[in-house]
């Protein structure tokens, strides 16, 4: 049996309850695979990712990521014990027919794995800012469901709503994603924003000011 989970889910930013699955895994038997594409780099004391936030590494037998999001390259990683890895070398087809990545890429990657070893400073501002566009959302009446991370939904619960929406903030200057059915499911229809750590206060707050303008035109808050 393999446990295959998102770390962070990429619509809604909730976290995966690993403490659960991990309790599932060992009553069972089985094996857990994490998928930490939004997460490292993001949660845990070193940006080591949702193992790490929960202080469960050592139970967890797969960690895989992609280097296009935090690590700002391209290609991906699988974590996990030697003969596994090992397996997944010469049985895995996506791997068999990948070319090696280029050296660019590789140094890129390796950079910004340095940064997010050594430099906390930048994984302090990211949490500052996402704790400050939470709490700036929240206050104007939006819906930001039960996120826990820098990817905060605004839920519009509407496919021409949220399209509606998403063309108002482009006229404020507002870049988003909106995210309809079926990456969602009916009534959880939503405006998806990504917090980053060299986002200033100032920024947000013209974000939010766009965000109150376009939901109070489009009656989505009072």
């Amino acid at each position: 049996i393999l446990i295959v989970v998102d770390g962070a889910f990429s619509m809604e930013g909730d976290i995966a309850n690993l403490p659960e699955l991990v309790r599932l895994k060992e009553k069972y038997g089985a094996r857990l695979m994490v998928d930490d594409a939004h997460s490292v780099g993001v949660l845990g004391k070193t940006g080591a990712g949702t193992a790490e936030h929960f202080g469960l590494t050592e139970k967890v037998d797969l960690i895989m990521s992609t280097f296009s999001k935090s690590f700002a390259s391209i290609g991906g990683f699988v974590a996990g014990d030697a003969k596994v890895i090992e397996y997944i070398k010469h049985f895995a087809r996506p791997m068999i027919f990948s070319a090696a990545l280029a050296p660019g890429q590789v140094a890129a990657a390796r950079a910004a794995l340095e940064i997010m070893k050594n430099d906390h400073e930048r994984r302090e501002n990211l949490w500052r800012n996402t704790k400050f566009w939470h709490n700036g959302l929240r206050s104007l009446g939006f819906d930001i469901g039960e996120t826990q991370t820098p990817i905060v939904p605004v839920i519009i619960g509407d496919d021409m709503k949220t399209f509606m929406f998403w063309k108002k903030l482009m006229e404020y200057g507002v870049y988003t994603n909106p995210v309809i059915t079926p990456a969602v499911p009916p009534g959880r229809q939503l405006i998806r924003t990504s917090i980053m750590a060299t986002h200033t206060i100032e920024q947000l707050e013209r974000a939010l000011e766009a965000f109150k303008k376009a939901g109070r035109e489009l009656g989505l808050i009072s």
